[in-house]
């Protein structure tokens, strides 16, 4: 169940683990830990997977529901909400709280290419494709 009120977001709160979790969870909607342990981009122990679990249901990010005797784990905080809460905690802490700011340190300190800042200009413009959205590398 998605959040509604998601106010209690913060990323100051998350690690690279939880961070992790979420990401996918988010791709795949309802897993068990193993299902999730499996898809992690890096080893993780198990203990250490329920504990990121855990801490992700106390921080209100996931939601646990017994099916039989496992539990199955699900995002209720929906990506862009958080990416956007992220936004701003950036945009606070490097660009004044300026999200046009932050955009520039990020072009001005990245390797972003030409192909890459035509697509962020048709993206502003509102006439980016599915067909041009670059792959992430």
């Amino acid at each position: 169940m998605p959040c509604v009120n998601c106010s209690h977001i913060s990323m100051t709160t998350l690690n690279q683990n939880e961070l992790e979790a979420l990401r996918i969870l988010w791709e795949r909607s309802e897993l068990k830990p193993a299902e999730i342990q499996s898809r992690f981009s890096w080893p993780i122990e198990n203990a250490t997977l329920r504990s990121v679990l855990v801490n992700l249901v106390e921080k209100k990010h996931i939601a646990r529901r017994l099916q039989g005797k496992a539990f199955l784990y699900a995002a209720r905080v929906p990506k862009a909400t958080l990416l956007q809460t992220m936004m701003q905690t950036l945009a606070r802490v490097f660009a004044g709280g300026s999200h046009q700011e932050l955009v520039v340190q990020l072009i001005k300190t990245s390797d972003i290419e030409a192909a890459d800042l035509k697509l962020i200009r048709q993206t502003a413009a509102g006439t980016v494709s599915n067909k041009t959205k670059r792959k992430p590398k």
